[in-house]
């Protein structure tokens, strides 16, 4: 088994009952994201939605990696006996689930990669990233002031609603974002970059969910896609972006089910 590098123990909400299935969220996300899906999935499987390193309710850190996060989703499995699980992650959660297949096989069993390859992504998040300081280093006292600080830098309200997610409101009434912000941006290079590729692929059963309407997956990653994942399969789903699990959630949730009953 490859070493872990430092690792920390992550927020989990832990529900149903079955077979282990754990999930991760994407960039300024939190396990709270994928809540609708785990509640129906937790009727078949006992589903761990963890918030990842510097998000959510897990621990802030001062560095952000996919070996690191890898290694942050063993340490909590380890931490409440799970030996092995199902994986589902989605955008730079897929990529934490692929780099943890990549380096430690061993403990896995399904994997599903929701709307993202395995290589570098160029840096497209400068007016998110732009957008979130401003709401930090101003004096917000409501969610309304916020999302107009907010929107100075990011016209979708879709994606204004979904980052301000990250506000949390302090005891002296004022708000704070939850993520770390200051680590996020500094090395923002390490979460666009591609995962680490050992000299093994995953020989595992591997499913990619595509947003049709969503340019993070591409016909030219498929080459790649399949040297690491030989087994991979892919579904696109028609009238979805980046966030098919809230966009067509009944379709998604299909297809996971689907994918995790097929012997």
């Amino acid at each position: 088994m490859t070493e872990l590098p430092a690792s920390v123990e992550l927020h989990c909400e832990t529900m149903g009952h079955g077979p282990n299935l754990v999930i991760l969220h994407g960039l300024f996300g939190s396990g709270e994201n994928w809540r609708s899906q785990a509640k129906r999935l937790a009727e078949s499987f006992t589903v761990h939605s963890m918030d990842a390193r510097n998000h959510g309710d897990s621990p802030h850190t001062s560095s952000i990696s996919y070996p690191e996060m890898a290694a942050d989703v063993i340490t909590t499995c380890a931490s409440m006996g799970i030996e092995r699980t199902h994986l589902l992650g989605h955008s730079m959660g897929g990529k934490t689930a692929m780099q943890l297949a990549l380096l430690h096989p061993q403990l896995l069993d399904k994997l599903i990669i929701v709307d993202i390859g395995p290589g570098k992504y160029p840096h497209h998040h400068q007016s998110v990233l732009q957008g979130l300081a401003a709401v930090e280093a101003s004096d917000i006292s409501s969610r309304r002031d916020a999302d107009n600080t907010l929107a100075r830098h990011v016209d979708n309200a879709a994606i204004r609603s979904f980052l301000l997610k990250n506000l949390q409101r302090q005891e002296n009434k004022s708000y704070q974002l939850k993520i770390n912000l200051k680590v996020i941006t500094e090395q923002y290079e390490h979460i666009a970059a591609a995962v680490d590729k050992p000299a093994k692929p995953f020989e595992g059963p591997v499913l990619f969910i595509k947003g049709a309407d969503s340019d993070y997956l591409k016909t030219a990653d498929r080459n790649a896609i399949l040297k690491q994942f030989p087994k991979a399969a892919l579904k696109s789903i028609d009238g979805a972006g980046h966030w098919p699990h809230s966009e067509k959630p009944d379709v998604v949730f299909k297809i996971i089910s689907d994918f995790f009953t097929d012997k």
